[in-house]
């Protein structure tokens, strides 16, 4: 069983989150990757680098998936994911894309789609489901997008 949960800033050290994920939209549609290897698709993620903060970690993998290289980054929630006894910690960021190039080459990622919700076959499903509906929160309380 996997259970996800949001917490306060405070209520985790930064030292221990060590996944940065993405919520993004671009011209109001929402950002996500299509995957080379799984064949899924996914908000824009990855894993923090040594001596890394974990705002750069968002700032970095935007980059890398998705080709923003103009973006506005705003923290949304820290969270927590429960899987096999075995607690992970990340920060869910929401960023509002101004100009997007093309992803770079070595990328992990084949294309982007823009899209009003959720595509079918998400990487790990439940997860972003989860992250999901938490940045749609931001988004439509913060005026990004309208419900």
């Amino acid at each position: 069983m996997i259970k996800v949960t949001f917490h306060s800033d405070t209520e985790v050290d930064e030292k221990n989150l060590i996944i940065a994920i993405i919520a993004s939209i671009y011209n109001k549609k929402w950002v996500f990757c299509k995957h080379s290897k799984r064949g899924t698709f996914e908000m824009p993620a990855g894993r923090r680098e040594k001596n890394e903060s974990i705002e750069n970690t968002a700032r970095r993998e935007l980059y890398e998936e998705t080709g923003a290289t103009k973006f506005d980054l705003y923290p949304v929630s820290v969270y927590s994911v429960i899987e096999n006894h075995q607690t992970n910690y990340g920060k869910l960021f929401f960023a509002d894309i101004k100009v997007m190039k093309r992803i770079p080459e070595g990328s992990e990622m084949d294309f982007i789609i823009l899209s009003d919700n959720l595509p079918e076959k998400l990487t790990y499903e439940y997860i972003q489901t989860k992250l999901f509906e938490k940045a749609l929160e931001y988004a439509i309380s913060n005026s990004f997008i309208s419900s």
